[in-house]
């Protein structure tokens, strides 16, 4: 007896598809082929291309943000986690870039046609800052009124080192001199500095 469809299967397949024939080319019947089911098998899971498109861009960010959930049990001090996460989050952007460029264009491909998508993304990813910063707040090593705000500044500070708009600015051979430069002097704002709340400070 034939196992079941599952959703995860016909994801996976999609990836798969993906990765053959990129975004432009690639189809519903494809994926269908490639499983072995009819097409109207895969859109009983999914009811629409976008919608099976927008499913397979959520399974691969998901698997992003799992592998970027921040160190807390290596007894690292928060600025030590912190330039330790921003660093880990360049080096798989620059891989993703240099290793599999087709795949790299592909999901941004994706993460584009998709409404909400890149909101998602940074959401899930500024929030893991929010906690790295929080935990330094906590231990007195950062000070901040306000850590969204100051993980969304953080966020927005290292742009240059995860925002694609940048990828071909990623192969210069002093590109980490100035990622290290970048991190240094946010720290430092972090241990010495406030940011303003969103009002402003009187």
């Amino acid at each position: 007896m034939a196992e079941a469809l599952t959703s995860e299967a016909i994801l996976a397949a999609t990836e798969e598809v993906l990765r053959r024939y990129g975004p432009a080319k690639a189809t519903v019947v494809d994926v269908a082929k490639a499983l072995g089911v009819s097409h109207g098998s895969v859109y009983r899971h999914f009811p629409t291309k976008a919608a099976l498109r927008e499913a397979v861009t959520r399974r691969w960010l998901d698997a992003q943000h799992l592998a970027m959930e921040p160190a807390f049990d290596q007894g690292l001090t928060a600025a030590e986690m912190l330039r330790a996460w921003l660093q880990k989050l360049f080096d798989r952007k620059k891989l993703s870039h240099v290793d599999e460029p087709e795949l790299f264009a592909t999901y941004l491909v994706l993460v584009r046609e998709s409404r909400g998508i890149p909101e998602y993304h940074v959401e899930h990813l500024v929030g893991q800052l929010a906690r790295i910063i929080s935990a330094g707040v906590e231990t007195q090593e950062f000070v901040t009124d306000d850590v969204d705000r100051t993980a969304q500044a953080v966020w927005d500070a290292t742009d240059r080192f995860h925002h694609p708009a940048h990828a071909q600015e990623w192969g210069d051979p002093h590109i980490q001199d100035a990622f290290d430069a970048v991190v240094s002097l946010v720290i430092a704002g972090l241990r010495y500095n406030r940011i303003p709340s969103a009002a402003g400070d009187a």
